[in-house]
């Protein structure tokens, strides 16, 4: 079993949650923690023994708000709450992203503002050192009064209701618990309100659109290198100068990581001379402002979503200090909801300036003498013809799922929650769009190495005047993307079925073997350090 990372409420950094999605790390809370969780667990039990009226604690719920609670039937309200929230829909989330989500609620909890009591702390950490993790239907939420249904599914699993996956079987909770040695908890005095109100479904389906997309980013730079000697395109529109005078962070990150990539190719400097273009398209002269614009984007929905990751935001909130229960709205996620937008904006823009240079690298009016469709032998041989409509096709995707979900707010429960993200709906999204953007870098990367390839043998330079270049090399960074490449799929001499070849190039991207062998795996701006 691997080592348990133990969270520090209100310090945990995307570093670290990264570790925990991708790595599947069990997660507790520091036990520095535990003298504020009793303190607010005090508060609530103290208030559920009175006779005043406390939101959640002896009421109902939303619009049900002023049916006052007997003392007795408080942990039947509890069990109810979560019993009838248990309305998800759709197909199950990914079992890393519930386990993810699974930590964030314990960061939220770990604050000690939630008025739950140690026990249930300690069912999550169990839950997730034994790997139970419930099944949560991925719809059913509109990121606000919290993921309710959602975070229901995790909470009845805790019940002992519901299913669970142990080591990728399905079985019911109360099964697993047993087998693990461990007692469903009978909750308490507000404390199935505390585990349902949050924003951790929401939080961590957008922090794991970031990590994607980010890892995208880097890897578009790096096939965006390869086009541009594929094209044999200018480098100047890089040269850090120019970049200085306009000053985004990102944009600068950017033509440097171009410059870097694309220095040492034999084919850069062999078209110095001779070469009568005076300026390349947009799609390759405009990497750095693009992508630049891009990294910055998903800088600043990393800022938001750290900040979340670490918040308490269930309802109402327990103040051990001043012994108040206060309602307040830290359940809505509109912080959420804009950051996810943000990073749909992103993979699309990525995506849009990717399928541009697909477009130029096969067309032969704009490819600087590559043959058609970067057939060998065009007109017998298509090429890359229809991959570059597969780009095409999986970009106006995602432009389609870039519409800003935030905006589209629908009242519920009777008009009490009349304002809500759609949180849910904006960082769900993101997964299959990074999963489209993946599988159009995938294309370029296909498509520049054919590039580059032809390049290298000298199929085609009667635009170029003077001697025509011999032995020509890219960098050694893109040559180790390109060995890596032809390790896999050899270079497209005649047609053939090019699904399996898309696959493995989208398998290479998605894995991060392409940032690897560009040396891009510590991408300083990807690094979103506080």
């Amino acid at each position: 079993m691997p080592k348990s990372f133990v969270l520090h409420p209100g310090k945990v950094r995307l570093v670290d949650l990264e570790a925990i999605y991708r790595q599947g790390l069990p997660t507790k809370l520091d036990t520095s923690c535990l003298k504020a969780i009793q303190a607010s667990a005090r508060v609530v039990a103290d208030a559920a023994a009175g006779s005043a009226p406390v939101y959640g604690v002896n009421t109902g719920f939303g619009k049900n708000a002023s049916f006052k609670i007997p003392p007795a039937d408080t942990a039947l309200l509890q069990r109810n709450l979560i019993i009838s929230t248990c309305c998800g829909v759709g197909p199950p989330t990914p079992e890393p992203i519930v386990r993810l989500m699974m930590a964030l609620k314990l960061n939220s909890l770990g604050h000690g503002a939630s008025g739950i009591r140690p026990a249930i702390v300690k069912l999550i950490e169990d839950m997730l050192a034994n790997n139970i993790t419930p099944i949560v239907p991925q719809q059913g939420s509109v990121g606000a009064s919290g993921d309710l249904a959602p975070l229901a599914h995790m909470t009845a699993a805790m019940l002992g209701e519901d299913d669970v996956l142990v080591e990728g079987r399905r079985m019911r909770a109360a099964k697993a618990l047993a087998q693990a040695g461990l007692k469903p908890v009978v909750l308490g005095p507000k404390e199935g309100l505390a585990l349902i109100n949050g924003t951790q479904f929401s939080t961590a389906y957008a922090i794991v659109g970031l990590f994607e997309a980010r890892r995208l980013a880097a890897t578009a730079l790096a096939t965006g290198a390869m086009s541009v000697d594929a094209l044999m395109a200018s480098t100047a529109p890089f040269r850090p100068e120019i970049h200085k005078l306009r000053g985004h962070a990102g944009q600068r990150a950017a033509a440097d990581t171009l410059m870097t990539l694309l220095d040492g190719s034999i084919i850069r400097r062999s078209h110095i001379e001779g070469d009568e273009r005076v300026q390349d398209p947009y799609c390759f002269r405009c990497q750095p402002q693009v992508m630049g614009a891009c990294l910055d984007l998903l800088a600043s929905a990393a800022h938001t979503l750290e900040i979340e990751a670490n918040a308490v935001t269930d309802n109402p909130l327990v103040l051990a200090d001043t012994a108040e229960i206060i309602s307040g709205g830290n359940f809505h996620a509109e912080p959420v909801a804009f950051a996810a937008d943000q990073i749909a904006l992103a993979i699309s823009e990525i995506g849009a300036i990717v399928e541009r240079r697909i477009a130029t690298l096969v067309d032969p009016a704009l490819n600087f003498d590559l043959p058609a469709f970067l057939a060998p032998d065009p007109g017998l041989n298509s090429g890359f013809m229809v991959a570059e409509i597969t780009a095409a096709a999986l970009y106006a995707e995602n432009k389609q799922r870039a519409t800003p979900g935030s905006i589209d707010s629908t009242p519920t429960s009777a008009n009490q929650e009349d304002h809500v993200s759609m949180a849910a709906h904006s960082a769900r999204r993101l997964v299959e769009m990074n999963a489209n953007l993946a599988k159009i870098i995938g294309i370029e990367l296909l498509v520049a190495a054919q590039g580059i390839d032809l390049r290298k043998d000298g199929r085609g330079f009667s635009k170029l005047k003077g001697p025509k270049p011999r032995n020509l090399k890219t960098s050694p960074e893109l040559e180790r993307v390109l060995k890596l490449l032809r390790e896999h799929v050899p270079m497209l001499e005649e047609d053939r079925m090019l699904t399996s070849d898309v696959e493995t190039a989208v398998g290479l991207v998605e894995g991060g073997a392409v940032l690897g062998a560009a040396g891009l795996k510590s991408f300083a701006a990807l690094e979103f350090v506080r």
